[in-house]
């Protein structure tokens, strides 16, 4: 009688177990990262198709998300596993599954190499052999060049921009089947600009992290001007490539005003972080850029047909 009485804690802990564990096995994958990921990888298939509205590919829209997804997915979780030591010196990252030990580092390992397997060969049989390319890409630069450098140099930021600015051309190619439209390069910008003011917005909030963990983010711990350089310029150059990029799909008087209106916001709080280099600046500024960057592809979206 009492192994039945019992019956229901036991039933519930597994199922409190298992909860657990698929909410650590998402976690290795980055979700919050990923929604951008879909965000500019949808923005990019929606303007490099070219054909009518009636006929739009639906299904391979949603192969190429998902593929995508499963890329990224991948690349993350052997991220966390590559960086799960100088994690575990993190705050602000010591609670994350492989760090905390809550997930083997061999099983996270075969988990992230199963997603980008999977993802890339999906990829390639569901959309086409240049989307499938593009992401494998990606991944490889992510992992095997911009991983490494963020302990051995702070241009590492500009490093990581390159394979960070690729979903745009990986939904581009994925509805052409080409990558040679200058719209799809001005997308791709949008995506590589974005990166700076959002990235040192969380470098500055967690630097003393970051050096405690050996990464090399600032030439030194309060290199302002560093961090002055790598917040303004991009954020300036944004502003006009954004312009740019609703031109080269055809502008519309709402659209600029939407893009103008995103962009002077952004400044306005890059401006702020640059001048008073607080951790409440850094935070705005990243809560800015994360609202940002979905409302720009979304204006370049909207009366994009």
């Amino acid at each position: 009688m009492a192994s039945l009485s019992t019956s229901p804690l036991v039933s519930s802990r597994c199922i409190g177990s298992l909860r657990t564990t698929i909410l650590d096995f998402l976690a290795l994958t980055k979700p919050e990262v990923n929604f951008l990921i879909v965000i500019a990888t949808f923005t990019g298939f929606y303007l490099g198709y070219s054909g009518d509205w009636y006929d739009f590919p639906w299904m391979q829209l949603l192969n190429t998300l998902g593929g995508t997804l499963l890329v990224a997915s991948g690349t993350g979780t052997l991220n966390q596993y590559v960086e799960r030591s100088f994690d575990a010196q993190m705050r602000r990252t010591s609670r994350r599954p492989i760090a905390a030990s809550r997930v083997r580092p061999a099983t996270a390992a075969w988990f992230g190499v199963l997603l980008l397997i999977f993802g890339a060969i999906y990829l390639l049989a569901t959309v086409n052999a240049l989307a499938s390319a593009l992401a494998v890409f990606t991944a490889t630069t992510y992992l095997l060049i911009y991983t490494p450098l963020k302990r051995k140099t702070p241009l590492c930021t500009l490093a990581g921009a390159f394979p960070g600015a690729m979903p745009p051309l990986i939904g581009w190619a994925a509805a052409s089947g080409s990558i040679a439209s200058g719209k799809a390069w001005m997308l791709y910008a949008v995506l590589f600009l974005w990166q700076f003011p959002h990235f040192m917005a969380i470098a500055w909030m967690y630097r003393e992290d970051y050096a405690r963990a050996g990464y090399l983010i600032f030439p030194s711990q309060t290199d302002s001007n560093f961090l002055s350089w790598m917040t303004a310029a991009p954020t300036l150059a944004l502003f006009f490539v954004a312009l740019g990029a609703m031109a080269a799909d055809g502008g519309g008087l709402m659209r600029y005003c939407a893009t103008a209106l995103l962009g002077s916001g952004l400044l306005y709080y890059a401006s702020r972080q640059i001048l008073l280099r607080s951790r409440l600046a850094a935070r705005l500024l990243l809560k800015a850029t994360i609202v940002y960057l979905p409302l720009q592809f979304l204006a370049l979206i909207l009366g994009a047909r």
